[in-house]
């Protein structure tokens, strides 16, 4: 039910006014000029200038930087209030650090949401809806988070699955550009979609759940570890240098296969996991918004389900499953971080390193009937962001106290660490470009010109430093500032307006609709629109299909009021 307050009507007087930006974007090849603002004016907001240098430009006086980025985590992890979840290390790391608990990615896909935010661009500037074009020859030569780090003296080095590999980074990891050093790729990746997941019968299979005897798969070892180790050793060599380093280390998992030491699935009895709170596909979602989970399907033990295509849907006793593998990586995931913290802090390193953790997106975990990620709902947008800043968002430890001990998940926890400082303001991953800028005390590149193709340094996502000026009064340690002037965008990709077997992952010469979706506080509104791959062109004359959900009435947006509001006005308090 609507709530009177809005007096809202949205429809195609809304479309028409509050995204006449990217219907005009036929005139110059380019993102959208003058009028875009209103699309994009929220988030492109001045730095805070005021609050200056983080740290004194002295090389040897800089903070260090490790950004850890995970592959498909969503905030289900104990210092987002989910109580089942064993993340202690995770979780320790907040309760030092600055938590975001509204953060957004810009397109819920590995390879375009980690191209805009390393970029500090957003997919319609990047150009890449896919994983099949490298920006600097496709959109524009920008500059990214490690390249600016380098260009300013520092040591920039790769672990793990940071860009997406492939063509998207140019099959280097946008090497030498933003690297100093070639980045690394574990060993036992190669190993990650074959036949090495013990089935029931005895065999071996490409599997969707893959726990493993770790000492039985080939090299002994697993990816996660090996990135583990080798940003251990990065850490060890760069404790004697007299220049800063940028460390990023990206996870795999819980990125499927869910192929992860058994172990773990211990902590998570069968018993004890129930279903998505919404299993079923709500009434109201248009079919362009489904997404049908085609990866999830050529999985082995899927295709054993014999499921009906698109809607599904998979078996309880397997969704139950399903939901016991990825939090199983997730607490997988967290020893590797609480190794990685430990050894930071044992090199004497956590005092001068800020650490800055996230993910590329989130993860459906049978919500609306849908898995994996794919789509513009908040499970699949909505990431995890906290920023630890050595002094600032927690005290200094005192001589023989440590910061990040290593915690281990099977140990029993007594209570939940609390983060240790939260801001509830929505915020995007386009702004961690230029909040590490800050953070480290470089100069926080310009805003973005319209159109900005030929610019080789700017962002597109607002600065977050004004969230880490902290007070001594109790009523500062939560951050509200006015939410009502904050606002996410994200944006997905369709080949057609009802799902089909390249809904998911649609190349960019077969995208004919885009999703463009707006997250306030109070509401998600998103537009499904015509859209011309040849020229990059969304036109909001064509809207195909419409979505409409109330966060305080309807959080787990099921309930899609669209329809019903077609004709009116945009509250003037949310006009940009």
């Amino acid at each position: 039910m609507l709530r009177r307050r809005w007096r809202l009507r949205l429809g195609t007087g809304f479309v028409a006014r509050h995204h006449r930006t990217l219907s005009c974007r036929t005139e110059a090849e380019m993102p959208p000029p003058g009028r875009s603002q209103l699309w994009l004016g929220l988030v492109l907001g001045s730095v805070c200038s005021s609050l200056g240098s983080a740290v004194p430009s002295n090389a040897q006086d800089a903070l260090n930087v490790l950004l850890i980025i995970v592959d498909d985590l969503r905030p289900s992890l104990g210092c987002y209030g989910d109580k089942l979840i064993r993340s202690p290390n995770i979780d320790q790391l907040a309760s030092r650090s600055l938590l975001f608990q509204n953060a957004f990615a810009q397109q819920a896909v590995c390879a375009p949401s980690r191209v805009s935010f390393l970029t500090g661009r957003r997919p319609d500037t990047t150009r890449l809806y896919d994983f099949n074009s490298y920006w600097r020859v496709h959109a524009g030569n920008f500059s990214t988070i490690p390249q600016y780090f380098k260009e300013n003296g520092y040591v920039t080095m790769s672990v793990g699955k940071v860009f997406h590999p492939g063509i998207s980074s140019n099959h280097s990891d946008d090497s030498p550009y933003s690297w100093s050093v070639p980045p690394y790729h574990p060993s036992s990746e190669q190993y990650e979609n074959t036949k090495t997941c013990k089935g029931p019968d005895g065999e071996l299979h490409a599997n969707l759940l893959c726990p493993v005897d770790v000492a039985e798969v080939p090299e002994g070892t697993l990816p996660d570890k090996q990135s583990t180790e080798e940003a251990i050793r990065l850490l060890e060599k760069m404790k004697s240098s007299t220049s800063p380093f940028f460390l990023a280390v990206g996870y795999h998992k819980p990125h499927i296969p869910f192929r992860y030491p058994k172990e773990f699935q211990k902590l998570y009895p069968l018993e004890s996991i129930t279903l998505a709170p919404d299993p079923q596909v709500p009434a109201g979602l248009p079919p362009v918004a489904y997404n049908p989970w085609m990866d999830i399907r050529q999985r082995e033990d899927v295709q054993a389900l014999n499921l009906s295509v698109p809607y599904g849907p998979i078996p309880v006793d397997f969704q139950r499953k399903i939901r016991q593998s990825y939090f199983a990586s997730v607490s997988y995931l967290d020893t590797q971080v609480g190794q990685l913290l430990s050894a930071l802090e044992a090199l004497q390193l956590a005092n001068s390193t800020i650490v800055a953790f996230t993910s590329d997106h989130g993860w459906a975990l049978g919500e609306h009937g849908e898995w994996a990620k794919y789509s513009n709902f908040d499970v699949t947008t909505r990431v995890p962001l906290m920023f630890y800043v050595p002094g600032r968002t927690a005290p200094l430890p005192e001589a023989g106290d440590k910061l990040f001990p290593y915690i281990n998940p099977f140990d029993s926890v007594s209570a939940l660490m609390e983060p240790g400082r939260e801001a509830v303001d929505l915020v995007e991953l386009v702004s961690l470009f230029p909040t590490l800028a800050g953070l480290a005390g470089l100069h926080i590149p310009p805003r973005c010109p319209i159109p900005s193709f030929h610019v080789q340094l700017c962002r597109e996502g607002q600065s977050l430093l004004k969230h880490f000026r902290f007070h001594d009064s109790e009523e500062d340690v939560a951050l509200h500032g006015n939410p009502r002037e904050s606002i996410a965008y994200s944006q997905y990709p369709r080949p057609a307006d009802s799902p089909q077997w390249n809904s998911d992952k649609p190349s960019l010469k077969d995208i004919k609709v885009m999703g463009y979706s707006i997250r306030t506080i109070d509401y998600r509104y998103t537009v499904w629109v015509g859209f011309n791959p040849q020229e990059f062109l969304a036109n909001f004359s064509d809207v195909h299909a419409g979505e409409l959900y109330f966060v305080d009435s309807d959080p787990l947006q099921d309930h899609n009021m669209y329809n019903d509001t077609q004709g009116g006005d945009l509250p003037h308090s949310l006009t940009p």
